[in-house]
């Protein structure tokens, strides 16, 4: 979760700082963190682009670490992932349908749909808390 911490540090979008760091046999895999598509202008940058009290600007932490392992051919089927933030539902389908069997967050964020969609579909959910001082939530 440390190193979740570290890779929250380079996001993007200064309405949350999320990092993500994808695991299978002590091995990093691919990390990520929210921020823009690739090449365009960043939220710290010219603002944010918001809907629905949401920045849609920014690609969330865990899509981008999954968007990384498959641009370099890396696998990450029956890995498991530390986040600094529990998984938004569109986030969680994405790591659901990856392979990801295990998901570590540092703080619960907004959706209650991971936990019953989790259960059925035989994914792991584990809460490891944060300490507020190391991380710019």
């Amino acid at each position: 979760m440390k190193i979740a911490l570290q890779v929250a540090s380079r996001s993007t979008c200064n309405r949350k700082h999320i990092g993500a760091v994808i695991v299978r046999d002590k091995t990093i895999l691919s990390t990520g963190y929210n921020g823009s598509i690739r090449g365009l202008a960043h939220c710290d940058e010219i603002g944010h682009l918001m809907e629905n009290d949401h920045c849609v600007r920014t690609v969330h932490a865990e899509s981008n670490a999954i968007a990384q392992a498959a641009k370099n051919g890396v696998t990450i089927n029956k890995a498991e992932i530390y986040i600094t933030a529990s998984p938004c539902w569109t986030c969680f389908k994405l790591l659901a349908n990856s392979g990801i069997i295990r998901v570590i967050y540092g703080e619960f964020y907004r959706d209650n749909r991971i936990f019953e969609a989790a259960q059925e579909a035989g994914i792991e959910l584990k809460f490891l808390p944060l300490h507020s001082s190391e991380v710019n939530m």
